[in-house]
């Protein structure tokens, strides 16, 4: 059953996230984890730390889903890059080995 399992996860900008949900919709998606108010730095997004000096927030957002549908996200999320520029989205995948 998991042969072809995979996993999706999505690190965004909390600015973003209606056009990140946009994308997991246009994907035919509709089943997801949401860990909101994450911490981080990206190469082209900067810092985010929630402070000050650091201002925002990431969101990350775990999708479980089939090869194909992983596919259909990626690339949803790689049309989005260019148009996000600074504001910042990166995903990856990974083959699932056991669910349950």
């Amino acid at each position: 059953m998991t042969e072809d399992m995979m996993m999706v996860m999505v690190v965004y900008n909390e600015a973003v996230d209606m056009e990140v949900m946009e994308a997991l919709e246009k994907s035919g998606l509709k089943n997801y984890t949401k860990t909101s108010g994450a911490y981080g730095r990206g190469s082209s997004s900067g810092t985010h730390l929630g402070n000050d000096i650091w201002p925002g927030l990431n969101n990350v957002l775990y999708v479980a889903c089939s090869q194909k549908e992983a596919q259909r996200l990626m690339s949803e999320v790689r049309q989005l890059r260019p148009s996000l520029r600074r504001e910042g989205v990166k995903a990856f995948a990974w083959r699932l080995e056991d669910a349950t």
